[in-house]
């Protein structure tokens, strides 16, 4: 079907101390239309100086991709009924728990999404409910992880 890519980039400060774990997290995301993107650890799970919390790091990037996913399929469906969306917000939380053998992994994450609609037709709650449990069935992400996804 199609490939996708992101190039990493992380380099050692001249200061690090990488035996003994006193080493920047920060890194750098690049995407092919040229997208360049600060990352690093989270700062709830490397303290600073050894994260930077301006930095996206990989647990919000892996909600944000669900809830990206999410919309844009959510708005693929809806164009296809007739559906007008003007606006979608959503503020998604992931949750990080332990697995069985005591290793974090995020679990959860809940979907909150306020659609805006414009015209005649807008969507019962019903018909609604339904286009978002149509969206995630059909959401890439939403296919390739095992956390759950919920919607508040």
């Amino acid at each position: 079907m199609s490939q996708h890519s992101a190039a990493i980039r992380w380099t050692s400060k001249e200061d690090a101390d990488f035996a003994h774990g006193r080493y920047s997290r920060e890194h750098v995301w690049e995407f092919d239309g040229g997208a360049r993107i600060l990352a690093s650890a989270s700062p709830s799970v490397v303290r600073a100086p050894y994260s930077n919390p301006a930095g996206v790091d990989p647990e919000e990037a892996f909600v944000a991709a669900i809830a990206s996913c999410h919309m844009l399929t959510f708005l693929y469906l809806a164009s296809r009924r007739g559906f007008e969306v003007v606006r979608y917000d959503d503020d998604a939380i992931g949750e990080m728990t332990n697995n069985e053998a005591g290793v974090p992994w995020v679990s959860g994450v809940t979907l909150a999404p306020r659609i805006e609609f414009r015209g005649s037709r807008v969507p019962t709650p019903a018909e609604l409910h339904a286009l978002h449990e149509q969206a995630h069935h059909e959401c890439f992400i939403s296919n390739s992880v095992k956390t759950k996804i919920s919607f508040s």
